[in-house]
């Protein structure tokens, strides 16, 4: 009964262990100091961030986890898009509980200062 899902398994598998491993043997072998140097967006490399002294702000971070974060919303809206005349007053009721959340989560994170940039 499970013959189907062993046989993906092993093929897998295979297939990841088989690229590692001719991988290095069939590709290109010629290196310059251009490509073992670290890719910036085309912009050279500096040994230290200009930015903050040599460490990055905070911010930045605390920025990408809020896109993160919204953006995951969107993700769950769009299933109750599609289905939104299926779930009825139901699916209405928990989307507008999902929203609050989010909102209450934006409203404390605005009123806390995250989204200053200064």
């Amino acid at each position: 009964m499970y013959l189907p899902l062993v046989i993906l398994f092993v093929l897998a598998t295979g297939f990841a262990v088989l690229s590692v491993l001719l991988g290095p043997l069939l590709g290109p072998s010629r290196y310059n100091k251009a490509k073992l140097a670290a890719y910036e967006c085309g912009i050279e490399p500096s040994p230290q961030p200009v930015v903050g002294g040599g460490r990055m702000p905070i911010a930045y971070y605390i920025t990408a986890m809020l896109f993160i974060l919204f953006d995951i919303e969107m993700v769950f809206l769009y299933p109750f898009a599609v289905s939104a005349d299926a779930l009825g007053l139901f699916g209405l009721a928990e989307i507008v509980l999902f929203i609050a959340t989010v909102g209450f989560a934006y409203a404390y994170v605005w009123r806390r200062g995250g989204l200053d940039w200064n």
